[in-house]
């Protein structure tokens, strides 16, 4: 059954940036765009499973930490190697300053 999760407030994510959000067994990661949108994946690295939230987001892509493969958060697309398979991505919504997934 999917349901919407309340993930954070706003606030939580700064500019252009990411942060991991844990729900039951699952991590995800949460971007904010430079112009304001929020995006979600899994939070892992589709390569070796390192945690994405401690990557660099730029231009609407995230940096793995571990061996630098390139997504674009909005798709989940893996864009530079070595990361080769696509993240699961997951719609947001905003309501009143907290950002919701839909799981």
């Amino acid at each position: 059954m999917s349901e919407w999760v309340l993930a954070c407030s706003t606030d939580a994510v700064e500019l252009e940036g990411v942060m991991r959000f844990d729900h039951g067994a699952k991590t995800f990661a949460i971007y904010r765009s430079e112009a304001n949108e929020f995006f979600c994946t899994d939070g892992l690295c589709t390569h070796e499973a390192v945690h994405l939230a401690d990557g660099l987001v730029f231009d609407y892509e995230i940096e793995c930490p571990k061996h630098a493969g390139v997504f674009d958060y909005r798709t989940g697309e893996a864009k530079g190697l070595p990361a080769c398979i696509k993240l699961k991505t997951y719609a947001t919504r905003v309501e009143d300053e907290q950002v919701f997934i839909h799981l």
